[in-house]
């Protein structure tokens, strides 16, 4: 039953389309027919409505927050459940036919309630690599497989120094699970890419 509850917060949660309806309800238009078609505060931004786009942030964010934070309070051991069905909860929501958005800003939520140090890698990394290349997608992707294989090798430093730790493997293995997760939904960002089609953020 504890398992079912989480699922259920979780998912109703990540499912909220917020670029959509902050967009709906401020300038009268679809997102999902602006730009990529995405609903995420990346899209949202090509409406030329920074501060649209700074509040879908921040909510998207705070729907992957909140049911972790939940969940580590009152069903600690089902944490990393509350986590990956928030996510999915995004990138497939019920309320669109199960079309979401890349879920970004909610795996960067998801990682506050986990770890703040994480989140920070995962911003400055996102930051830096945006300033070099301008491109959303590869800032996501690479920031993301930033906070796995740091994760991975500071465990596994720790592990050798420290034999008798105890050391999450969950967390590490969450962390992959969630980059390969963000591959999956950047799929037409790659494809367009390759064919140097992607639009770049203007900075």
């Amino acid at each position: 039953m504890d398992a079912l509850t989480v699922i259920i917060f979780s998912y109703l949660s990540g499912s909220i389309p917020f670029g959509l309806i902050l967009t709906k309800i401020f300038i009268g238009k679809d997102i999902r027919k602006i730009g990529s078609g995405n609903i995420g505060a990346t899209n949202v931004l090509r409406t030329g409505k920074k501060f649209l786009a700074a509040t879908t942030l921040l909510l998207d964010l705070l729907k992957g927050y909140m049911p972790v934070i939940i969940s580590q309070i009152y069903f600690p051991e089902l944490i990393f459940l509350s986590c990956i069905i928030a996510f999915l909860g995004h990138i497939f929501p019920i309320w669109l036919k199960f079309k979401g958005g890349k879920g970004v800003a909610t795996y960067l939520g998801i990682l506050f309630a986990l770890s703040l140090q994480l989140s920070l890698l995962f911003i400055f990394t996102w930051v830096v690599v945006l300033l070099i290349f301008r491109y959303s997608s590869v800032s996501s992707m690479f920031a993301s497989l930033t906070v796995f294989v740091v994760s991975l090798i500071k465990d596994n430093a720790l592990k050798f120094l420290n034999p008798s730790n105890d050391f999450n493997e969950n967390l590490i293995l969450i962390l992959f699970v969630f980059f390969v997760l963000i591959i999956f939904t950047h799929r037409k960002n790659i494809f367009n890419l390759k064919n140097k089609v992607e639009q770049k953020i203007k900075i």
